[in-house]
């Protein structure tokens, strides 16, 4: 048996299967996205743990032998987030999904740079993560 854990903006899915990949059960839990302002798109690191805990929760009700017989489990989740952590690795703010534009100014600035795109390979876009810790540089330096 083997445990599928997807951490995705909307939801925390989990997928259990046997040796020859069949499904044998599936769960998800809901996330909530917080949008305070036009182009932002946060999210509490701590809703993330608790739903999890939820949708395995609801796999080891209804699959308890199954469950007991986990031999790996693999994780995938969002991309390009900023999940900021201070010295005592306590989350510092909620984190920047993927999806928030508010560092449009620092991602052109950056982009502006050649040597961004040289070393990347890529445009630098505000949804990647270096935009969005410039932004929180400039606007919540504490």
């Amino acid at each position: 048996m083997y445990l599928g854990i997807d951490l995705g903006t909307s939801a925390v899915k989990i997928l259990l299967v046997d040796e020859q990949q069949k499904t044998i059960a599936t769960s998800s839990a809901a996330l909530n996205v917080q949008r305070p302002f036009p182009g932002w798109s946060e999210q509490d690191p701590a809703s993330w743990i608790k739903a999890t805990e939820k949708a395995i929760g609801e796999i080891k009700v209804n699959c308890r032998e199954q469950f007991s017989q986990i031999r790996g489990i693999g994780l995938s989740g969002q991309m390009h987030g900023a999940t900021l952590l201070g010295k005592d690795a306590k989350v510092l703010r909620p984190s920047i999904l993927w999806n928030d534009t508010r560092s449009h100014r620092e991602a052109a600035h950056l982009d502006a740079n050649s040597k961004f795109r040289k070393i990347t390979g890529n445009v630098v876009f505000p949804g990647f993560t270096a935009p969005k810790l410039q932004w929180v540089k400039h606007n919540e330096p504490e």
